[in-house]
């Protein structure tokens, strides 16, 4: 016997729209049973996880400041991934944004610079994660590499780069020896929405970016082409459309967006460059993109959940000494549950009975 994916023949819309539900409600089962197995009880873990945070005004701003990069990061893949390309480095675009704009702030640190530093931050953000973004489309298009493995390898490299900055020539002499940049001007920085709060002005660009991708997708020749690209490549051949502008479009909107989140992340909750200005959003985005059914509202709702699972995974530590580990696993399993539901969304399994070759006789 053995097991075979058959494509089925029509696709139930009701429940392509409640896969995400059904993949949600999977991941909790799973993870009510890893937190027996850690000796924890259940319910209550999943109640400081899931509900407590909804609970709590801070915790509120919490998870939209949390959601501000996973929506606007999240929103540029879906565009590469309705196109059928692969963008899976979208951690290093972040970080590639983040050093752009900071290397203004470090510039113009202390020397009474203008209002003009903050959107010149943002601008050089926004270009210098499109432009390595654009590293693993030319690798694609003129020398066929996966941009799977260029762009994810491209993280690491970012990393590293970030980390030789705030530790080398970046590095706040003030700082006693952390490998910090210098606090940010208050020209530099991201302005707060509420006084008191963290809850800054990046939440609504972030809402802009949804509107704007909406738009783009569903009103523009560009959105018609990128949806054509990905669901039927042969017609868009057919059509005239130049699949290779396309790779360079859809990588450099989505690594501007990541990089754009970068720097309005370092300039608003955190205020200077360091090394850990992400707990992996880049990647983290992914989950949200699919569990969003790559679409730009979906996502939004999507990016909101998921910021969740970091502010709950934070109090249960504190509260219920579980590991914040335990959020990537959750993460993780999610993004398992979402693929393995929208593959048996397209496919069936099927058991085939293999037939034994016949023995040989010897005469």
């Amino acid at each position: 016997m053995q097991l075979a994916l058959e494509r089925r023949a029509e696709r139930s819309a009701v429940i392509a729209i409640t896969s995400p539900l059904i993949a949600i409600a999977l991941t909790l089962v799973t993870m009510a049973v890893l937190f027996a197995i850690l000796g924890k009880n259940p319910i209550s873990a999943l109640d400081v996880y899931f509900i407590e945070p909804l609970t709590d005004a801070y915790s509120l701003e919490e998870i939209a400041v949390k959601a501000t990069p996973l929506v606007m990061i999240a929103v540029g893949l879906s565009l590469c991934y309705i196109a059928n390309i692969w963008n899976i480095g979208a951690e290093g675009q972040f970080l590639v944004g983040a050093v752009a704009g900071s290397w203004l702030a470090v510039r113009t640190n202390g020397t009474d610079a203008g209002h003009w530093v903050l959107p010149a931050m943002l601008l050089l953000g926004a270009l210098g994660g499109a432009l390595y973004a654009l590293i693993p489309a030319i690798c694609k298009v003129r020398f066929g590499a996966s941009e799977i493995l260029t762009s994810l390898m491209l993280v690491y490299v970012a990393g590293l780069g970030m980390d030789y900055l705030v530790r080398g020539p970046w590095r706040d002499p003030k700082g006693l020896n952390f490998p910090t940049t210098a606090e940010f001007d208050p020209v530099a920085t991201v302005p707060t929405l509420i006084d008191g709060s963290r809850l800054h002005a990046g939440s609504i660009v972030a809402l802009l970016v949804v509107m704007l991708v909406t738009v783009l997708l569903g009103r523009t020749i560009m959105g018609f082409e990128i949806r054509l690209v990905g669901a039927a490549p042969n017609a868009a051949r057919f059509s005239g459309f130049n699949s290779a502008n396309l790779v360079y479009f859809t990588f450099a909107v989505s690594g501007a967006l990541a990089g754009l989140a970068g720097i309005i992340e370092v300039a608003g909750p955190v205020g200077h460059l360091q090394p850990d200005i992400s707990p992996g959003y880049g990647f983290t985005a992914i989950i949200v993109a699919f569990l969003g059914r790559l679409n730009p509202v979906g996502i939004l709702v999507a990016g909101l959940f998921l910021a969740l699972t970091f502010i709950g995974g934070e109090e249960a530590q504190i509260s219920m000494k579980i590991p914040l580990d335990l959020t990537k696993v959750f993460q993780g399993i999610l993004l398992f549950y979402v693929l393995a539901c929208d593959s048996l969304i397209a496919y069936r399994i099927r058991l085939l009975r293999t037939l034994r070759k016949p023995a040989h006789v010897n005469a």
